[in-house]
């Protein structure tokens, strides 16, 4: 097996000489290499923030309820990956302390930031989870509830932060955090990848195949129960490193901590190990979550899923976005017909195909008179759109992208640095970030945006990313998810 953690190895009396293990900034090899500095965290000054007006938001009893009862409801026997580590007496699942009847009526404000700096206050009980505080915020912002909102734990000074679960108590996640952390609201959609796909989601090295006693298979994590010899579990979580090379002299950009809550402000007492790519990275820190968490991950999983469906019946059915579900039609008669015949459907294809190139026409033509010109209408809609983030770096769209989770099909469109006139698809396929640019082409007199060198022609950006939702094209795969910043 090929090792990602020289110090998972190094705390089992295990030979690596892949990764090493980083203690407070500094190698803990057997004799630290040359040339290596030890690095404190650099604490930026506290900054002085002028609170705003609380904005007072009733906590949705009705959702905590809901969540209770899906969370007793019977959920399928999942195997527990880490068998030895739990006794005959001891649960395979930490579950969080319910507060007393006195301190749960409690209120307290909480401050919640967003992407782009702005912030909220939240007066809160002290019972609310993350997933409550969710989706006030989204209910308030006017978002899209798809259950992929998170609450980040943000510790800029010591250069760390983490997703909270869903299950977690906002106050009681506050009272470990230092004056200079605070909380982010951000999508996340890789939170619960590694439930949709396990097989693609865990590297062969970190998994093995054990045989059941009905013939059937179940798959294990290996190495990762070691994590409990590096802290303590129950009082500790396992974070990002934001920049672990600038700060802690890290030797990869993919390192995590351990941290335990009762580190604040200094970096004394905290655990940092580093992978050698993100994949290995995003698994140990998954691994970590199913060690301390178990079934209560997966219930958590869960509960929007059942919520949908008990509420399904009186939902409005979304359109199918499925290629396969769509059919010709013929409406030049009073009623609607399907064409079944392919010479048929491919004929009234090419007529709407001219009809529409027609109608493209007249509207540059009226664009040309309109006060826009001459930056016509097709060339700034695509800035209303959410997954349009303007001007910014090819690095930057990464790092919003490894943010908002490395799932097939996350993307964003941006302006190129490169060509003034062109613009970049960044999308995310098998947790690698790939860049596609996106030209502008001329037709007969009509400007046209083309990816694959004219052979696929749109009239506006929209249109382009309509198309790669439901059609792969020269793409590794369908444009999926989107990512979106929201002004609080």
């Amino acid at each position: 097996m090929n090792a990602s953690l020289e110090s998972v190895y190094s705390a089992c009396s295990m030979q690596s000489e892949t990764v090493p293990l980083l203690q407070n900034g500094q190698h803990t090899r057997s004799q630290p290499p040359s040339g290596i500095r030890s690095l404190q965290p650099q604490v930026s000054p506290r900054q002085k923030v002028q609170r705003s007006q609380p904005v007072h938001i009733l906590a949705v009893r009705r959702l905590q309820e809901e969540d209770q009862q899906l969370r007793t409801s019977s959920l399928p026997a999942i195997p527990n990956p880490f068998p030895e580590l739990c006794g005959p007496g001891s649960p395979p699942v930490l579950t969080p302390g319910s507060l007393p009847p006195s301190q749960a009526t409690v209120k307290q404000d909480v401050k919640v930031f967003s992407e782009d700096g702005t912030s909220k206050v939240v007066e809160i009980l002290a019972d609310m989870t993350a997933r409550d505080l969710c989706q006030l915020l989204v209910y308030r912002s006017h978002c899209v509830d798809d259950n992929s909102w998170t609450l980040v734990e943000h510790h800029p000074h010591l250069g760390l932060e983490r997703c909270l679960e869903d299950h977690e108590l906002v106050v009681r996640v506050e009272s470990t955090m230092a004056s200079e952390s605070k909380f982010l609201f951000r999508k996340n959609y890789a939170k619960y990848e590694f439930f949709k796909n396990p097989v693609n989601f865990f590297p062969e090295q970190m998994v093995t195949w054990c045989q059941q006693s009905n013939g059937g298979q179940t798959q294990l994590l290996q190495e990762p129960r070691h994590l409990q010899l590096l802290a303590d579990l129950e009082d500790s979580s396992v974070f990002s490193l934001i920049a672990g090379k600038k700060q802690y002299s890290a030797p990869t950009d993919y390192g995590f901590c351990i941290k335990p809550n009762r580190v604040r402000n200094e970096a004394k007492g905290l655990r940092l190990l580093c992978a050698e790519e993100e994949q290995s990275r995003t698994c140990w820190m998954t691994a970590f979550r199913l060690l301390k968490y178990g079934m209560l991950l997966y219930q958590n999983y869960r509960i929007p899923q059942q919520r949908k469906a008990l509420l399904s019946p009186f939902s409005t059915p979304v359109r199918s976005v499925s290629e396969n579900s769509l059919v010709a039609m013929d409406f030049s008669g009073q009623t609607g017909r399907v064409i079944e015949n392919p010479a048929e459907a491919q004929s009234a294809a090419l007529e709407e195909g001219h009809a529409w190139r027609k109608r493209s026409t007249r509207m540059n033509i009226l664009g040309s008179q309109s006060p826009l010109h001459p930056s016509t209408l097709s060339t700034v809609i695509h800035r209303t759109q959410h997954w349009f983030h303007g001007r910014i770096s090819r690095e930057e769209s990464h790092r919003i992208i490894k943010q908002q989770g490395l799932v097939d099909g996350l993307f964003l469109l941006r302006d190129s640095q490169s060509n003034p006139k062109a613009f970049v698809l960044t999308l995310c396929h098998h947790q690698k970030i790939k860049n596609f640019q996106i030209l502008p082409c001329e037709d007969d007199g009509q400007m046209f945006f083309s990816l694959d060198d004219g052979n696929t022609k749109f009239s506006d950006l929209i249109q382009l990313v309509d198309f790669y939702q439901l059609n792969k094209g020269v793409l590794p795969c369908k444009l999926k998810h989107h990512c979106i910043r929201v002004a609080l």
